[in-house]
This record gives structure tokens, sequence and C-alpha cells, in this order.
């Protein structure tokens, strides 16, 4: 039992304890705060005390419960309000938050902290012009205040301002030249504009800074990668996951990494830990299922690959319709059914090969495709709608997206279905092309270089035409299958007579098609004349870099998708030249 303190020394018990507390000495602080409440239950340092240091234990529920007590005590006084709205906050608690930082400044107008923390909450509420005009408030009171400065980047980072945020860190930075979360966050704002080497350099001065900022060695390791530097992007997870062996983000980013060096199971453990670590982590369970279809486990890769509906990158294909989703779980013998477009058009020419599999199956089946592909799509077998993106919508009774069609028909390598060509050339667009042509004289070789520019994987997988020079001259006649020609490009090929520039009269992909099937050969990197090609069942050479796209899978040299490709593989990454080389050395060998 406590012995029973006068209050001389119940007085000096509190001296102690705000004097352990102070120094950082917390389990002897709360010590000493209990001992007060156990001669003063309603002493307000005290219980305000140990709610502060609950807090700082993040025991935020137990520092409500003591604030909330000390506030009973005194109601006006404004440092209450001020700590719970920082329990609340951390709570997600946001807007009993915001009420009680607009309590603390009620009682004490031009309390710089708490416009600054109100200012936290407006961001955190997406309420970005508040949060910055709260913040503009404190500078405007202080303009000395490190945090507001730092946390006004943190908003202009959000609305995108990434310049404006650069000033902003630099504006704490002169004034707290130690400051390593000023340093992360201009890093971060700076890895927005792609100026990479001043990203590592902020990171860099961060982490010196601070050596154990597990965050900086886990964003620093990103730009790593984004520059192919990947051994070294592997070594910044490496610490950071020793730092933080909880860091879920850490782990996913690591996987791909790793699958960037072909260490493919290794990367599916960082992912799987990733996610027993997070089990929400969207990003560990798509890229798991990209892996596992690169390695031939389709029975896992298709069922993991619908989590890319949750992933940033996939979100606006995603359809809200009332009706249900199919995945070959039910009959749809007698039912309508609509099967979307996804993704790129690649993907469409690659996917539509189920649409006749499900009118088979006694649908009624109407394929929505984005318009540029409908004339082609419309060669496909069996009795298949096709309708253009865009358009009004018959009614239907159940909808499938294509790139889901695999799973509903739970496809294996082995029962890939591969009836080629299962798409054709209009005739008519044929006998165009023949008469456009003229007289075969040589072999005609189609090319086809780059793909999007803003595919997220453009840099890896498209070439400049550049690149191709060493298999022009020899004895075959090239035409360009390019659309949409980059500034570069445009150029090397006015000033190429060996290759035909269709560009102009291409005007969809059933003019594409037509000229392909008029063709003896393709040669492109993995863009969507890649799938156009072997769906005709057109003999197709498909470049492909260091860590092709699942559909190639890995090391083989042909495809179960399309039996007319060749593949020719990167062996060393981003060296293209020995894949020109290999080619080239075809070509000649009219092999």
């Amino acid at each position: 039992m406590q012995p029973f303190l006068s209050s001389a020394q119940t007085a000096a018990r509190l001296k102690q304890a705000l004097g352990r507390h102070a120094e950082g000495r917390l389990r002897e602080a709360l010590t000493l705060y209990q001992q007060v409440i156990g001669n003063d239950p309603g002493n307000f340092d005290a219980l305000h005390g140990i709610g502060i240091l609950y807090g700082q234990w993040g025991e935020y529920e137990k520092a409500l419960r003591f604030i909330a007590a000390a506030g009973a005590v005194k109601p006006g006084d404004f440092s209450v309000h001020y700590n719970r709205g920082k329990a609340l906050h951390e709570l997600e608690r946001l807007e009993e938050a915001l009420s009680s930082y607009d309590r603390v400044l009620a009682l004490r107008p031009g309390y710089v902290p708490a416009y600054n923390n109100r200012g936290n909450v407006l961001k955190d509420l997406g309420r970005y012009e508040e949060a910055l005009a709260n913040y503009d408030r404190a500078l405007s009171i202080k303009p000395d205040y490190v945090d507001a400065h730092n946390n006004r980047g943190n908003v202009l980072q959000d609305l995108r301002r990434y310049e404006d945020a650069i000033a902003s860190y630099d504006a704490a930075i002169r004034l707290k030249a130690d400051c390593a979360e000023a340093y992360y966050n201009l890093g971060n704002a700076l890895k927005e504009l792609d100026r990479d080497e001043e990203v590592l350099e902020a990171y860099d001065k961060a982490i010196s800074l601070r050596p154990d900022y597990a965050e900086a060695y886990c964003n620093r390791g990103l730009v790593l990668h984004r520059l192919q530097r990947c051994d070294e992007a592997l070594g910044c997870y490496d610490k950071a996951v020793v730092l933080k062996p909880d860091y879920a983000e850490a782990y996913y980013n690591r996987g791909n990494v790793l699958k960037d060096l072909r260490r493919y199971q290794d990367a599916v453990a960082n992912f799987d830990r990733a996610i027993a670590l997070r089990p929400e982590e969207v990003g560990a369970h798509f890229n798991k299922a990209l892996v596992k279809l690169l390695l031939g486990d389709y029975e896992t890769g298709w069922l993991l690959h619908e989590w890319r509906w949750k992933t940033e990158q996939h979100r606006d294909f995603l359809r809200d319709f009332k009706q249900d989703l199919w995945l070959g779980d039910r009959p749809v013998a007698g039912r309508r059914i609509l099967l979307h477009a996804e993704q790129g058009l690649g993907d469409v020419i690659q996917y539509a090969r189920y649409a006749p599999m499900v009118a088979a199956l006694g649908a009624t089946t109407i394929l929505e495709a984005p318009s540029p592909l409908v004339p082609l799509l419309e060669t496909l077998a069996g009795a298949v709608t096709v309708m253009a993106a865009g358009t009004a919508l018959p009614e239907f009774d159940l909808h499938c997206p294509l790139a889901s069609l695999p799973l509903a028909f739970k496809t294996t390598v082995a029962a890939i279905p591969a009836e080629i060509p299962y798409l054709a050339a209009d005739g008519q667009r044929r006998s165009a092309w023949r008469a456009r042509l003229g007289s075969r004289r040589q072999p005609r070789v189609g090319l086809a270089w780059s793909g999007n520019p803003r595919h997220r994987n453009d840099r890896n997988r498209s070439i400049s035409l550049r690149t191709l020079k060493p298999l022009l001259g020899l004895d075959y006649e090239y035409h360009s299958l390019q659309k949409g020609l980059r500034d570069d490009d445009q150029t090397d090929l006015a000033q190429c007579p060996d290759i035909r520039n269709h560009e102009t009269e291409l005007r969809d992909f059933a003019d594409t098609a037509a000229l392909v099937a008029e063709l003896d050969l393709v040669i492109t990197v993995d863009t969507s004349v890649a799938h156009l090609a072997g769906a005709l069942g057109k003999e197709v050479w498909i470049l492909l870099p260091y860590v092709a796209d699942y559909r190639w899978m890995t090391e083989r040299s042909d495809s179960p998708w399309y039996p007319s490709a060749r593949l020719f593989r990167q062996h060393a990454r981003g060296d293209w030249t020995g894949v020109i080389a290999e080619i080239h050395s075809r070509l000649k060998a009219g092999s």
C-alpha cells in the first residue's frame, strides 16, 4: 500500500515526475505520476502527464482516458485539447481531432503548433487547400517554424505541385540543416520529377543524418531500381528490412528487384513475406501472380491475377456493373454475357481467342473492344457480336473482363487454346495492299520497334529504329508497321530508303492485318503487332527484354500462345546488340 504523502511531498513528487519526463526517463516518470495521483486523484498535471506518456508510447486509447480526466479538472486548459487532438489523429478519428484543434485555437488564438497539426489532419482528410492555408497561417505567425515548412511541402506534393514542394523543403533545410525528414521528403518530390541524381543525394543526406532511416533506404532502392542498378537497389532493401523487420513495403520492393534479377523463387518468397506482414499488400499479390505466370504456374497465377483490380494501374479499367461477374463458376447457356476489353490492345488480341469458346458454351456473347480493333475482331469464329467501346451496351446478364477468361477456363500451359489463326485479314483490304505493294522481288519483312510510350515498361521493351539498322542491307524488302512514330524515329525513317513507311495508310488494325498477311515475316518488339501477327498465324520474331512480360514465360524460344512465333531474348540487361546479331544471322541464313 502506498504511504500517504503530505501536500509538500506530493508537490515534490510531481516536480520529480515532470523532471524525469523532460529527461526522457519515462518509466520513472510514470511511477512518480502514479504516486501523486494516489494521494491527489484530481491532480491535473499528473493526469495530463500520464496521458502524454501513453501517447509517447503509442497507447493512444489509454492516453485519451487520462487526458479526458485531466480535462475534467481543467476544461479550459488549451494543452489538454491539443494533446487530445494528437491522440485522436493517431487513432484516425480525424473529425474529432479537428474539433480539438479548433478548441485549442478558440482558447489560445495564434497557437502555432495547433495550426500546424490542424493542417496535418486536414491533409489526411484530403482537404489539401485548407491544410495549406493552416500551414501558411502558422508561418505568418512564426516564419522559422520548420515543421510547418516541411508539412507544407507534403501537401504541395499531394497537390502535385512538386517545384513548390521542393521550395518548402529547401526552406525547412535552411532553417534546420540537420532535418533528416526534410531531406527525405525533398527526395520524394524530386523523384516525381525524375531528377534521379538529386534524389539520391537527398536520400543519402537523410541517411547520413539518421542512419536508421529505413524509409529513406527503401525509397532510395526504388530510384536505383528505376535506374536499373538492381544490385545496389537490393542492398538498400536489405538494409531497410534489417532496420525495420516488419517493413512490408520494403519486402514487396525487394521482390520486384529480385524478379528483375531473374531470381524468381526469391522474389516470390519476398512477396509472401510482404503479404504475411500486410495481407492487403496489393502489389505483392499482383506481382506474385506475374511471377507465377512467368514460371508457368498458371493454376496459382490466374487466381492471383484478379488482384490487378486493386492496383493503381488497373483501377481505371474496373467496370462497376450491377450484373454478376462470371469466372467460369456457373453455366452460361441461354444467358447474355458481356466480355469487355482491358489493358492494352495486344492484351485484347491475345485474349479475344476465348470469345468463341464462351459462345460455344451456349451464351449470347458480346465482345466490347477499342474501336481500332473492331473490324479485326469481327473475323473471330462463332456467334460473337463485337461492339466498339463507348457505344451504348445492350442488355446482358453476366460480364467478364477479357484477361479473366484464362481463369474462367482454367487454362494451363498445356491447355492454352492456340488454334491459329483465330483472326483473319479482310480479303478486299488484302487485295488493295497487294496492288499497293506491287510485284514481289524479295521476301517481305514487316518491322515494329516501339509500343505505347505510356506503357509502364516501355523503356525496357521498346527500341529505336536505329537499333534495327544492322538488319538493313540484307536481301529483303522492309515495311514499317509503326503507328505514332516518335520524333527521332520519324527523322531516321525519312532518311532510310530501305524501309517503306505505311503509317498514314494504316487506319486501323484491319488495315495492319491486311498488310501483315501480304508479308513473309514480322520482326517486332513486345507490342500489339506481335499479338496481331501471332493471331493471324504469320511467322513472327519477337524481341524480348532481359525479363520478359509474363505471357512469354522464361527461357523458351517458342510461345504456347502463338505457335508461329519465335522469341529472341536479351542475355544481359539492356543489351539489344546480341538480339539483333542473332536475328541478323538468321535472316542472312534465310531461316
